[in-house]
Formats: C-alpha cells, sequence, structure tokens
C-alpha cells in the first residue's frame, strides 16, 4: 500500500490517541474508527502500525534515541517491520528524518539489552529471571511479537467439526484442525467471522485453543452441577455446557454486568439451556454460599494480568506493574479460597489464568494446598491422557505460543478429597 501524507497522518493521530495507554488498545482503537470513518486500506494500515508499534515498542523507543514521538515511532515501525523501505518511504518525509531513519535499519538488535530484545519491559524481565533462563526469556518475548491464528471452537450442540471443516473449504477459507483441542479449527487467514453464517447460526465460536484445553481438564459429566466462577462473557460457559450436552445445570457467575450482558447473545445463538447466569457482588457473596458443597465441578479462570496473551494484546506489558501484580495475586487467592468452597467431597477444581508469571500461577496453588489439606492435585498431564488430548503436562498445564501456538495459559486440577 502507498504511504501518502494523509495515510501517515491518520498512523500518527492513532498512536498518539493510544499510547498513553488509559484504556485497552483495541477499545481505544475501534472508537477511533467510529469517530474518523476511513475506508477499509487506511483502517488495516493503522491498526497493524498501531499494534506493530506496541510489540515492537522498547525497540523503536531505542531506534528514536530520545526523541520518542508517535511520528518517528511510526516511520520507525514501518521502514523496521512494516515492509517499507527509505525510498518508498522518504515522499512523507520532513527535513532531517531521512538521514535519521538511515541508522534506524542498521540497528542490530542482539547488541541491545535484553529487555528491549524481548520486547519485555525491564520490571518483567526481572520477575521472569527468577523461573526462566535469559535464553528462555528471549524465546518467550520474541514468540509474543508475532500475530496469534484465529482459532475458533465448533459448537457441538449444533454442529460436527468435520462439517464446519467442509463448509469452511467450500467458502475458499483455508483452516484445518488444532494439533490437541478435538473442537477446534484454525483459521489461516483473519477473516470478519461475525457476517459468516456459521457464527451466526451459533455453530462456532471464537476461542483460542489453549482456553479450550481447559474445558477438558475440568471434563464435566452430563447431570453434574458445575461452576464457572469467573465466567465474563461466558466463552469457556458455553463450551461446558456443549461437553455437558446441554444437561444438568451451569452457573455462570462474574461480578461485571455488562460481562454477562454480553453472554446473552451468545447464549441464545448457542442452543444451550442449562446456563444461569448469576451476578455477584463479590467472592463471598451470599449467593455462591448458598450453594457451598453442592458443586461437582468450578473452573475459576481467575482475573490475571494477561501476560500470556501479548500476542493478542502487546499493551497489557505497559498497564500492567509489579503492584498491580501484587494487587492481583491476593485476589485470586481469595477467589481461589472461595470457589473451593463450592465443591463437593469428590468433585474437582480448574484453577487457570492467562499468566506466565509462577506468583500468579503455581505459587497461589501451593500456597492454596498449604492451606487446605482437604485438596489434592491432580497431575494436569494424566487428566489430559484420560481426555485423550496428545499433549505432553506435568502436574501442571503451561501453555507457551513457541511450544503449543496458544496463548500462554496456566492451570491446576485439583479435588476435594
Amino acid at each position: 500500500m502507498l504511504i501518502t501524507e494523509y495515510r501517515i497522518d491518520l498512523v500518527v493521530l492513532a498512536l498518539r490517541t493510544i499510547l498513553p495507554l488509559d484504556h485497552p488498545a483495541d477499545t481505544t482503537l475501534r472508537y477511533f474508527f467510529k469517530n474518523e470513518r476511513i475506508g477499509s486500506n487506511e483502517r488495516e494500515l493503522v491498526a497493524e502500525t498501531v499494534f506493530g508499534t506496541l510489540r515492537h515498542r522498547l525497540l523503536l523507543e531505542h531506534t528514536c534515541a530520545g526523541n520518542a514521538t508517535p511520528r518517528r515511532m511510526a516511520l520507525a515501525y514501518l521502514l523496521r517491520f512494516g515492509g517499507y523501505n527509505l525510498r518508498e518511504l522518504e515522499p512523507v518525509l520532513k527535513h532531517g528524518e531521512k538521514e535519521w531513519l538511515a541508522t534506524v535499519k542498521g540497528v542490530k538488535i542482539e547488541e541491545l539489552p535484553l529487555p528491549v530484545q524481548a520486547e519485555l519491559p525491564e520490571w518483567l524481565v526481572e520477575k521472569m529471571r527468577v523461573s526462566y533462563s535469559d535464553k528462555d526469556i528471549l524465546t518467550i518475548g520474541k514468540s509474543m511479537q508475532q500475530g496469534a491464528p484465529l482459532d475458533i471452537r465448533v459448537n457441538t450442540l449444533l454442529a460436527k467439526r468435520e462439517d464446519v471443516l467442509q463448509q469452511l473449504h467450500n467458502q475458499k477459507i483455508e483452516a484445518a484442525v488444532t494439533p490437541y483441542s478435538p473442537l477446534g479449527i484454525r483459521l489461516k487467514e483473519k477473516i470478519p467471522l461475525n457476517k459468516d453464517a456459521l457464527f451466526t447460526e451459533g455453530k462456532v465460536e471464537v476461542q483460542d485453543e489453549g482456553s479450550q484445553l481447559l474445558g477438558f481438564l475440568l471434563a464435566p459429566k452430563r447431570n453434574d452441577m458445575v461452576v464457572d466462577f469467573c465466567a465474563g462473557a461466558g466463552g469457556k460457559t458455553l463450551m461446558l455446557s456443549a461437553l455437558m450436552n446441554s444437561q444438568g445445570r451451569l452457573y455462570a457467575m462474574d461480578v461485571s454486568e455488562k460481562r454477562l450482558a454480553n453472554l446473552k447473545p451468545r447464549l441464545k445463538r448457542s442452543g444451550a439451556s442449562n446456563i444461569q447466569p448469576m451476578l455477584i457482588s463479590h467472592e463471598n457473596d451470599l449467593k455462591v454460599k448458598r450453594l457451598a458443597g453442592k458443586i461437582d465441578r468450578v473452573l475459576v479462570d481467575a482475573p490475571c494480568s494477561g501476560l500470556g496473551t501479548l500476542r493478542r494484546n502487546p499493551d497489557l506489558k505497559f498497564r500492567q506493574s509489579p503492584d498491580s501484580i501484587a494487587e492481583l495475586t491476593v485476589k485470586q487467592a481469595a477467589i481461589l479460597a472461595s470457589a473451593s468452597r463450592l465443591l463437593k467431597i469428590g468433585g474437582r477444581l480448574v484453577y487457570a489464568t492467562c499468566s506466565i508469571l509462577p506468583e500468579e500461577n503455581q505459587h497461589i496453588v501451593q500456597a492454596f494446598l498449604a492451606a487446605h489439606p482437604d485438596f489434592v492435585l491432580r497431575p494436569a498431564g494424566v487428566v489430559l491422557q484420560q481426555q485423550k488430548i496428545a499433549l505432553e503436562a506435568g502436574d501442571y498445564l503451561e501453555l507457551r505460543p513457541h511450544l503449543h501456538n496458544t496463548d500462554g495459559f496456566f492451570a491446576a486440577v485439583l479435588e476435594r478429597i
């Protein structure tokens, strides 16, 4: 696409709007597009440059040598990662920018400090060093710089995976089955799925393969009483309902009325009839206490830093901090303790996050087990084997983009004895 002054001005305006990072980047960008009403080519350029700049922000700031304006960062991104050469950018350059950009191309990334190479803030690299080698941090950081594929989950209440795959192929959409989840399909290109009949008829939902695997760890049976404790907009709730063949009872609990409202249209499309949305004011709500000791399966997809989803949400690494992580771990421990009271003896709880930090994951689970001798850890690898899922895992499920091509996920399977 030809870079014109109009297009570069749009990119700069979008970056200026988003870079304070007061709100999630995708939300701010959506409002930006609503206000600007620009063509689809320009939207694509703006979105790619904004998210690319967030992914590579630390390197771009380094190349801007103390003068990292939105304009300079956009130009440096387009030259270094956007596939443009200096000659193509020259018509839009101002005085002195050509000479500076010539130096941008020559920056050798392997000579820079680890945080810049890995595109991870210093505080995060320091936290990761407790559990990972520098080599692993670099590998994880680089894998998070790639865009994520588009994974969908087939709703088995309404369709079979092979039929959905055939329908996609008939539309000339390149797609393949996911390697681990027996319900997943991975699309080669990102398509506007919300306009497709497969989506509007409820046969598929967008869901990362890693997220799908959580449902198989929980493995609810048809007539179980099940709680999705932090249901959000209900992606995992809908999957659990399908695994239960829409039988038994499934409570979708959340503290956010807005998130539960977003579940309603999805619920209508899905054909699921065993889901009961339940707004709670906090983890110790009376509605939760009334169900104590009555539930067979509990999923706790805990609020977390989201640092496993940087391929999709690169702004999160700048919107989190050591203080926010410390706050989250207090909340995670409280939620897990409260959710555990719902379980019957012999019941199963899956604690999960989309974080790669042990303090949100293993540390929370280990502290919980130390305080609750009536719970034991079931090895995630064994549970996956029982579900006929060919994925190597030990005590915990730990997914990484560079190993599994999923978001970074953590899950532990706990049983009340």
